[in-house]
């Protein structure tokens, strides 16, 4: 049980790591999994999402502590726990960010991660299917497809947005982000294409990777300041496994701060305050978090064209799975966010700072069950939130689930953007395209007017997106947790791969920029090997 690298957690970073560290057969590697095997068929099925996001056997289904900015509601976070991680059950968008958020992380001080030095990494994972261009690959391990042909409704998304004077924009992750258009999504050839499909699958035969599933870690142990050990449940009981070069954790936002101060790493008061031996006083863990918070605006439809239809006909049910079966076409195959825009809320702003995903359905919550009537909704998010919040543990049960505490609406800039992202929905609801559609606005409803008003149904209604960050922050100031090789400071050995090192959230969904990551650090990880 001794091996050069422990990569803790088979997310979306995770078995990126676990690919490119055991490449060359000459590091022996060991990734650990808390949750099962990838078995479940709904796991590969773009649409499976739905399945999977109340699913206790592959979902954490997590929630918040209450909220003050959300007047004191929990709000549901559903993480990934199997292989592929979040990138296993999340909705599918392939989406990078812009560049000016890595140019942003390389002026903090975190040298190597600016756009022009990330590019190549994204570019090096993607197998695009519209092939390889300045800002796009063809030969990488994550598989990216286009929508194909988007549901009418999302097509008048889009175009109701250019009839509202935004741009058209067939590539978010191309030279600008900027407009509205049909997003590209994880997909290959009809089929789900997360990390563990993508990466770890083409490794598993490999003699020097040994997959372990169902292995929950609960610490780190070290020599000196050196990390060494990985302690973890399995089967009932406890095993050690030993490091020779490194412990790299990637195990998300929340339980990568979490397995930092069960290991003693973290605030001196909150580990002393639950038993744990401080090892590095380090604040910063677990500060920091951000997350997407989404509000959606819901319309009543005029036609059935809705997802809401197709699930309440049983012959438009099989007429969706024959399409699925023997065409891996049709909205089995696509998910269910198929159109989106990043607009700007004021005309003066540099770049866009809301981003909406379009649905052909309506639910009262993500992956819930749909309403009986024919809807579809807009969900609208603030991109680059200035809100904070904090993940910690609540004891020193490896087995309890940190504490989240969301930190949402708490700064004036986030409420004012959220509820001028409404008002920007709503203007392109008012649009011909879309209009034509609509009966009504069902949620928040036009009685629902002034700022005061939408604010509090924000409040009332709004959920996360799925993307908490920031928790082990990358940087070169005392409060940083990783430096910009991603090292844990204070202690050798030991690094954070994942979400939870971005000292800013991105201007999107987070799976490519953790992919992006991983990609990076493997590099990183490699040459301090050959040094």
């Amino acid at each position: 049980m001794e091996f050069d690298y422990i990569i803790v957690g088979a997310g979306s970073a995770g078995c990126v790591l676990a690919n490119r560290l055991s490449a060359d057969g000459r590091h022996r590697v060991l990734l650990l999994e808390a949750g099962p095997k990838d078995r479940y068929p709904w796991l590969h099925i773009p649409i499976g999402y739905a399945k999977t996001m109340f699913h206790p056997r592959y979902n954490w289904c997590y929630d918040t502590e209450p909220d003050p900015g959300m007047n004191g509601r929990s709000i549901y976070w559903p993480r990934g726990k199997v292989l592929g991680g979040s990138s296993a059950i999340n909705g599918l968008i392939y989406v990078r960010g812009q560049p000016q958020d890595y140019d942003h992380w390389a002026s903090l001080g975190n040298k190597g991660w600016s756009w022009d030095e990330v590019l190549p990494y994204f570019i090096r994972s993607e197998r695009n299917q519209r092939g390889a261009d300045a800002f796009h690959g063809d030969s990488g391990l994550q598989g990216v497809s286009d929508v194909g042909r988007p549901n009418a409704l999302a097509r008048a998304f889009i175009a109701s947005c250019i009839e509202a004077g935004y741009p058209a924009n067939n590539d978010f992750n191309g030279e600008s982000q900027e407009g509205a258009g049909p997003y590209q999504l994880t997909t290959w050839k009809g089929w789900r294409c997360g990390s563990a499909t993508g990466y770890l699958k083409p490794a598993r035969g490999r003699h020097n990777l040994t997959v372990k599933t169902d292995a929950h870690v609960c610490r780190i142990e070290f020599s000196g300041t050196r990390a060494n050990t990985v302690v973890y449940r399995h089967n009932g009981g406890e095993v050690r496994a030993l490091v020779r070069r490194e412990i790299i954790l990637s195990a998300g936002a929340l339980h990568s701060p979490q397995l930092l101060q069960l290991s003693g790493i973290g605030d001196t008061d909150l580990l002393q305050h639950h038993g744990i031996e401080v090892l590095c006083h380090r604040p910063g863990v677990g500060q920091n978090l951000q997350d997407h918070l989404q509000t959606r605006v819901i319309h009543r439809c005029n036609q059935p064209l809705t997802t809401n239809d197709d699930m309440r006909s049983w012959w438009r049910q099989a007429r969706m799975g024959m399409q699925y079966v023997f065409q891996r076409a049709g909205p089995m195959a696509v998910g269910i966010n198929q159109a989106g825009a990043f607009l700007k809320t004021r005309a003066e702003l540099d770049r866009p700072d809301i981003q909406f995903h379009f649905a052909a359905l309506s639910a009262d919550l993500p992956g819930s069950p749909l309403h009986d009537f024919s809807g579809f909704t807009s969900s609208v998010c603030q991109l680059r939130p200035s809100s904070r919040g904090r993940v910690e543990i609540v004891s020193s049960n490896p087995l309890a689930k940190p504490a989240m505490h969301p930190g949402y609406l708490s700064t004036e800039e986030d409420r004012q953007t959220v509820v001028a992202g409404l008002r920007v929905a709503r203007r392109i609801a008012t649009q011909p395209a879309l209009a034509e559609y609509i009966v009504e606005e069902y949620k928040p409803g036009l009685a629902v007017e002034s700022d005061e008003a939408l604010l509090e149904f924000v409040r009332d209604n709004g959920v996360t997106i799925f993307h908490p960050s920031g928790t082990c922050r990358m940087g070169i100031d005392d409060d940083a947790v990783v430096d910009p090789a991603l090292k844990v400071r204070g202690v050798t050995g030991l690094r954070v791969v994942d979400c939870a090192i971005m000292p800013t959230l991105v201007s999107g969904n987070t799976h490519a920029p953790a992919v992006m990551i991983a990609e990076k650090a493997s590099d990183l990880i490699l040459a301090d090997a050959v040094g």
